[in-house]
């Protein structure tokens, strides 16, 4: 199977709504899973949507969420990272992929102060 793509789009978040940053983002992270797989990983989906019932709402801190996390806008995905069969869970190890992010108009987690290799999200109202 070839996953490659003829194509690198740079995607810009400027102006968006938000509903409208959740859908690009989807197609983003669509790209950035082909982008994985192209160069010999595989993946696994960590967090994605957390919801409000169980996280709160935008604002509030309820259990390891953090208060403003993107997740709770349907911005962010955490990944899980395979090769050759081993789960990486440095941040080094995320890199190529979040430099990939970053170059199609992504935030990488792995450039936070607390570096969050496996995050992957969009900007939102000054959120990262």
């Amino acid at each position: 199977m070839n996953y490659r793509r003829e194509v690198h789009k740079v995607y810009k978040t400027d102006g968006l709504s938000l509903g409208e940053k959740q859908r690009l983002f989807t197609r983003m992270v669509a790209d950035l899973i082909l982008f994985a797989y192209e160069n010999g990983y595989e993946l696994t989906v960590g967090d994605a949507y957390r919801d409000p019932r169980v996280f709160g709402k935008v604002g509030d801190k309820l259990h390891y969420s953090s208060a403003n996390s993107l997740h709770k806008s349907r911005l962010a995905i955490d990944l899980n990272l395979f090769k050759d069969g081993q789960f990486l869970t440095r941040t080094s190890d995320h890199q190529p992929l979040g430099e990939y992010w970053e170059s199609i108009g992504g935030t990488w987690g792995g450039r936070f102060t607390n570096a969050d290799g496996n995050h992957y999200s969009i900007e939102h109202n000054g959120r990262k």
